[in-house]
């Protein structure tokens, strides 16, 4: 009888034993300060202007950021790390835009990819004088 309860007790155990440890998987989770940045007025003769977003890893694990778009314009131009960013750790994503040519308003939107399993959307905007 003691040696059943002994086996069912190893059963029990074997079973609930990998549960608990799966489920305490380090996920990475992306933070950021802003989403959204306003250049204002801007001149089309003045240069290219840039935008940093700053981001937090608020995970456990490394946050990989696999792409940032341009937003479909080539007057945009992303700058992002290509080395993960470790939990607690901060960084950036410089985005630059070059109004040259351009005139009035502009809104933009670049899209960044992570393993964060989920995408984030970077805005910015202004208005282009001659």
């Amino acid at each position: 009888m003691t040696s059943r309860i002994i086996s069912l007790l190893i059963l029990i155990v074997s079973f609930v034993a990998p549960v608990s440890t799966s489920a305490a998987k380090p996920q990475p989770a992306i933070e950021m300060a802003s989403t959204y940045h306003d250049f204002g007025t801007i001149k089309a003769s003045g240069g290219p202007v840039t935008a940093r977003y700053e981001l937090t890893n608020t995970g456990s694990s490394p946050l990989v950021i696999i792409n940032v778009t341009n937003g479909g314009c080539g007057c945009t131009t992303p700058e992002y790390p290509k080395q993960p960013v470790a939990p607690g750790k901060s960084a950036t994503i410089t985005i630059t835009f070059d109004p040259t040519g351009r005139r009035g308003e502009f809104n933009r939107e670049v899209k960044v990819k992570t393993n964060a399993g989920k995408r984030l959307s970077l805005r910015f905007s202004g208005v282009v004088v001659p």
